[in-house]
């Protein structure tokens, strides 16, 4: 099969302008394929495509894809470069078609940006079917043309690395329990001699006095782990290091303030955080970014059991402070509290958290963004930057002192891990929650809850599991390697 970018006239009924792939296949076929768009209509709106057979004895298949406006750049509105969301969206398309003909292999115009288009192709087609006995057929998307594969190979790695997040997140809470999702990062990093992965099991975590992640731990029969990666790509391997800190709750009954039934088994992807700060660490190491990266993942399950928190029962985190556990089900922050801690002890350049953390988050933005709680301007500018040319958005968020009045005014203990008002600014109230849990002036919180999911508002993802915003934290990363920031 064979994809190709076509622009959208200017004027209706201007003549269809091809990509320089198009031109040349087009040329390649005596101008059959211009006659046939003229015939077939208005010209391709952006993301609809039109499908010809036997043009051409190499491709069974031409699928001819909508990519909108030529010019299009970066959208203010948007916060986003359109001109690179429409070839992801339209070459996902395209290679869907292609798909659904059982074609094995389809070769990809790069519509004027490989990277795009590649992330396109291997974002569009990827699909969590391993328990099915039915399956779609495999199709290897690759570049038409050798002249942009340099690029076209980053956007396959950044996809693949978005893929990894999708297929942790998606997979049963049975397939990956703690120690399974350690021992698959572990195995996706094995082939790099500069990256030490540590899975440290339930003693360790004691001697650590993590007694906040070891709390949410004890209602399960599942024993807690915490992953630690060492990714060492600077030329100096004693360079202050980014560290990614990611919340790892393999699956969230709630526990004893048990949630609904309704939608509980989404629950599996609670451990969002953990799925895209390791899968952007997996990347970086296929991409040998010179920087150095530590990522730290406290895994465990949250159950109800006679030995799970109550409401009301007080415990200590790793810094001394003791926390009033209002409510069992907030207790991504828990777990955080005290790896953030620990994330103090590596002299980073930055601490970057990711976390499905509350509800009210999707309240807050839905799917369009990922909301940043961060204290630190030079941070959030590399992570806004980033966004824009992923197209996996972020947006940033109130870290006022007004939210952290609601989570220390409490009775029993130095804090409440849910704010003093209940339901209001609850995404605001965790983020300041954290906060008394970092000292490094740069520290960014992203609460993921909003995308965790797809259903249609991300053209190439298919509905599920999203592993956003992982190609974003690698962009982030690749960024702050370019840094002098000291």
């Amino acid at each position: 099969g064979l994809v190709l970018g076509i622009y959208s006239s200017e004027k209706d009924e201007g003549a269809a302008q091809f990509t320089s792939a198009g031109d040349a296949f087009d040329r390649c076929v005596s101008g059959k394929l211009r006659e046939l768009l003229s015939v077939c209509g208005p010209s391709l709106k952006k993301g609809k495509t039109r499908i010809f057979h036997g043009l051409h004895q190499d491709f069974l298949s031409v699928v001819v894809v909508g990519l909108g406006k030529k010019n299009a750049g970066v959208n203010d509105q948007e916060n986003w470069n359109e001109g690179k969301e429409n070839i992801r969206a339209a070459v996902a398309a395209g290679c869907r078609q292609i798909q659904d003909l059982e074609i094995p292999c389809v070769e990809v115009d790069p519509c004027g940006d490989a990277q795009a288009a590649a992330e396109g192709a291997v974002l569009g087609l990827h699909e969590y079917n391993d328990l099915k006995q039915k399956k779609k057929p495999v199709v290897t998307p690759q570049l038409h043309g050798s002249a942009e594969s340099e690029a076209w190979q980053k956007g396959v790695i950044y996809a693949e690395g978005q893929n990894l997040a999708r297929y942790l997140m998606e997979a049963p809470a049975n397939y990956i329990t703690p120690i399974k999702f350690a021992e698959h990062i572990e195995q996706k990093l094995r082939s790099f001699s500069n990256v030490k992965v540590h899975i440290r099991p339930e003693s360790w975590i004691a001697t650590q006095q993590m007694g906040a992640f070891l709390s949410v731990a004890k209602g399960s029969a599942e024993p807690p782990i915490f992953l630690e990666i060492h990714y060492l790509g600077a030329a100096n391997t004693n360079d202050s290091p980014l560290v990614f800190v990611g919340k790892g709750v393999t699956f969230d009954s709630g526990g004893i303030s048990l949630k609904p039934s309704s939608g509980m088994d989404a629950m599996r992807a609670d451990m969002g955080g953990a799925a895209t700060v390791c899968s952007a660490i997996v990347t970086a190491a296929a991409l040998n970014l010179p920087l150095n990266i530590i990522g730290l993942a406290p895994l465990c399950e949250n159950m109800p059991s006679g030995k799970a928190n109550k409401p009301g029962d007080v415990v200590r985190a790793k810094n001394g402070k003791t926390i009033q556990v209002d409510n069992t089900d907030a207790e991504g922050r828990l777990l955080l509290a005290d790896a953030l801690c620990y994330a103090h002890n590596f002299n980073a350049r930055a601490i970057v958290n990711a976390a499905t953390l509350t509800g009210a988050m999707d309240v807050a933005l839905g799917s369009a963004a990922t909301g940043v709680f961060t204290n630190s301007s030079w941070l959030w500018t590399h992570l806004y930057e980033a966004s824009i040319l992923t197209g996996d958005r972020v947006w940033r968020m109130p870290l006022f002192e007004h939210y952290t009045k609601q989570v220390t005014d409490c009775p029993l203990a130095d804090l409440s891990n849910i704010g003093k008002y209940s339901r209001a600014g609850g995404a605001c109230t965790a983020a300041a929650f954290l906060k008394e849990f970092v000292t490094a002036s740069h520290w960014a919180h992203l609460d993921i809850a909003g995308v965790m999911s797809n259903k249609d508002e991300v053209p190439y993802l298919r509905k599920g599991m999203a592993g956003r915003p992982t190609r974003t934290l690698v962009e982030f990363a690749a960024r702050l390697s370019q840094d002098s920031h000291d």
